[in-house]
């Protein structure tokens, strides 16, 4: 169920043609993998004519830019989020995060192909992020995200398991953190399971049915796109200190 303050703000992204894909909590509630969500989190197409449909939508929405960085093509070209908050009537209070750039996920042009749409009875469909780009956009080192990534995964295999398609056979095996999942799906998918060794060595763990090599695999795995994550946002947090302190002088 959308609640009407997230409704108001979808509905004004489309009305002014901006090209945006829900992410963050409310696709991971969408995705069945989370139950409750404040903020709103949007992949954006960072090119300069959608940057302007996206001021007419925050400006119908009455959303001012809420901390640094300011509203600029060149933030999210870096890999910024800008934050915002709206004070329309039907969408009092409501923040809004934007990104057009994250680590490890492909440019906008590329996740608009392989997005999800919804539809609504009543309502106008709903754009998100494909889950395979949800996953990773989820591979941070904040340690909320890591067990979000294990439901969204979880809840994917519960609902496709009966009958699933190549292509999810080969996300999970490629993504799934649970252990005993993975064990059962090397052992469901054999065949699949070997080829998929090859890029990700610690399927071997599932395959020999050694659950406590594959749970250290997993956390070895988790650490090190904790580690990518930090080394990454070094440099991006070391420009918000800057403008933090610009912005104060």
């Amino acid at each position: 169920m959308i609640q009407n303050p997230i409704r108001k703000v979808l509905s004004s992204m489309q009305k002014n043609g901006v090209a945006c894909l829900l992410m963050g909590g409310q696709a991971c509630i969408l995705y069945g993998g989370a139950e409750f969500s404040r903020d709103l989190d949007l992949a954006i197409d960072g090119a300069a004519e959608n940057l302007v449909f996206l001021q007419s939508a925050l400006a119908e929405l009455q959303a001012e830019c809420i901390a640094v960085p300011p509203f600029a093509q060149q933030y999210l070209e870096m890999g910024l989020a800008i934050h915002f908050r709206c004070q329309h009537a039907d969408a009092a209070k409501m923040r809004i995060d934007v990104m057009s750039r994250m680590r490890g996920v492909d440019p906008f042009h590329l996740l608009w192909q392989r997005r999800t749409t919804l539809a609504q009875e009543g309502e106008a469909p709903i754009d998100l992020l494909g889950l395979p780009d949800l996953v990773q956009a989820k591979k941070t080192q904040r340690d909320k995200d890591w067990p979000m990534i294990a439901r969204l995964l979880e809840a994917h295999y519960l609902q496709n398991s009966a009958n699933p398609t190549a292509t999810q056979i080969t996300f999970w095996l490629a993504q799934m953190r649970s252990p005993m999942l993975l064990r059962e799906i090397v052992q469901r998918f054999p065949q699949e399971g070997v080829h998929a060794s090859a890029q990700r060595p610690l399927l071997s763990f599932a395959h020999a049915g050694d659950e406590p090599g594959l749970i250290h695999a997993l956390r070895e795995e988790e650490d090190r796109e904790r580690a990518a994550d930090r080394a990454y946002w070094l440099p991006l947090k070391q420009e918000l200190e800057r403008l933090r302190l610009q912005a104060r002088s």
